[in-house]
């Protein structure tokens, strides 16, 4: 275990490729990690993605994100050889256009040393963390995924360094969540590279208990150091929002009609998630005459990356555009992304959010926590038994058809108008109290007493002493 200088903050290196102003669907749990360990004490060194890569390969930005991570932490961008990314000829490298044969065997045996295209971005992580760990000692190493290169990256500092790592499973790496089977064939390199990180891991996290359970199986040698870290909420990025009525007030402000019910979605749409299903209990549910001029407003960015929009437009059966009026026979309409930092609005106009999500037993969704966080009722639209189910349980505001059937789902929606309508301030404090439980500082406080024991700095410096 390293040994630090008595009374300096215990220093913590954090492998996170997705971290604002990335808008990636994990980014919020790297970004909530890396802000508490700092408001604890914590020195902290983030790895990200370059830049560029988000820009011009991805293009997937939330530029105001960047302003909710804590100016004392420190942000690297090792670099990436986007040579896979990369379609403009124009931009090719010298060496590229003049053998263009041989750049890409280099890269292809790249690739046999780990086989994932972000294993440039791992070894010049290796690269830059022992130039600052030569300089100034780190304590600890956090790694998420994906990519899970920052799994090899935090395994092979381990071995040059003696620094502890800890892995943290925010998505799955050799497990496919939607067809709940292995992601890859046996006797392919993922195999062993994931036992190779595991076996020397201080410690595992994963996002709920179904995950954990299935690793712990094929992985018993580890299980014991397997725990679990749910996602949760942020306070800092979601002001508990107040119910936005006819007259603007808040839960004061005289119950909204129920033809006038506002439904909303908050989140990215993707294309795993069961959208046309959705949208036909949506409008089944407006022939009820109580919805009969209810909307289903869609915040959030249609897919992770660029052309993925058309097709999800499609789908919500939308013409292209934003703001645009409902769909008269659907009552469905796109609202346009919203930041982050402004993702309060969308749920203070909103009387009855739709947990939309896709996959099955594995999947819980960091979203569903803001949802609880908000105290509307929740109406869920997703396969029966997903994990967010044991999240969602007790919430005393939770409408589950346990089917993707419309019909059933329709009725759902139905009795959350209802509910919406007869909404008292004693019956959303309930919900948000239990929403309370998965804050992000109540959800983190296990992760940092472990690294600040793998840091050796629990009885040095004494717990959340900002020196």
């Amino acid at each position: 275990m390293p040994i630090r200088a008595k009374g300096r903050r215990p220093r913590a290196l954090y492998l996170s490729f997705y971290f604002p102003p990335s808008r990636a669907s994990g980014v919020y749990r790297s970004l909530a990690a890396a802000n508490h360990l700092t408001a604890r004490g914590w020195d902290v060194t983030v790895f990200a993605a370059p830049l560029r890569f988000l820009k011009d390969a991805v293009g997937s930005l939330d530029e105001k994100l960047a302003d909710a991570v804590n100016e004392r932490i420190r942000v690297e961008r090792p670099g990436l050889n986007q040579f896979i990314w990369e379609r403009d000829v124009r931009k090719y490298s010298r060496f590229r256009q003049l053998l263009p044969v041989t750049a890409r065997n280099l890269y292809q045996f790249g690739q046999r040393m780990f086989p994932e295209h972000y294993a440039s971005w791992a070894w010049a992580s290796v690269r830059k963390a022992l130039r600052l760990h030569t300089r100034r000692r780190f304590d600890v190493i956090v790694a998420t995924g994906n990519p899970f290169a920052s799994f090899a990256a935090a395994w092979l500092i381990h071995r040059l360094t003696g620094v502890p790592y800890v892995l943290d499973y925010r998505d799955s790496w050799t497990l496919d969540l939607f067809a709940e089977k292995p992601a890859y064939p046996a006797g392919h390199p993922v195999w062993a590279w994931e036992k190779r990180v595991l076996s020397s891991a201080s410690a595992v996290l994963f996002v709920n208990e179904a995950l954990r359970s299935w690793h712990a199986e094929r992985y018993p040698q580890v299980a014991e150091r397997m725990m679990v870290v749910p996602n949760g909420w942020d306070p800092d990025l979601l002001a508990e929002p107040e119910p936005v009525g006819p007259s603007g007030a808040g839960d004061a402000a005289p119950t909204r009609t129920a033809a006038g019910l506002r439904f909303s979605y908050v989140g990215t749409v993707t294309e795993a998630q069961p959208v046309e299903e959705m949208v036909e209990a949506f409008r089944l549910a407006r022939r009820h005459p109580d919805l009969a001029s209810a909307t289903l407003d869609i915040f959030g960015h249609l897919g992770f990356f660029q052309g993925s929009q058309m097709k999800l437009l499609d789908r919500l059966g939308l013409d292209p555009g934003v703001e645009r009026p409902a769909n008269p026979e659907t009552g469905v309409r796109y609202r346009g992304p919203v930041s982050k930092t402004e993702v309060a609005r969308a749920y203070a106009e909103s009387d009855v959010l739709v947990f939309l999500v896709g996959g099955a037993r594995y999947v819980t969704s960091g979203k569903i926590f803001e949802y609880m966080a908000s105290g509307r009722p929740i109406v869920s639209v997703h396969a029966p038994g997903i994990a967010a189910t044991e999240v969602l349980t007790g919430y005393p505001l939770w409408f589950n058809a346990d089917s993707l059937d419309p019909e059933q789902i329709a009725q759902s929606m139905i009795a959350a108008g209802k509910l919406a309508q007869d909404m008292t301030p004693e019956l959303r404090a309930a919900a948000r109290r239990h929403a309370e439980t998965y804050a992000r500082s109540a959800v983190l406080a296990p992760l940092e007493a472990k690294l600040r024991v793998l840091a050796g700095a629990a009885d040095r410096t004494g717990e959340g002493v900002d020196r």
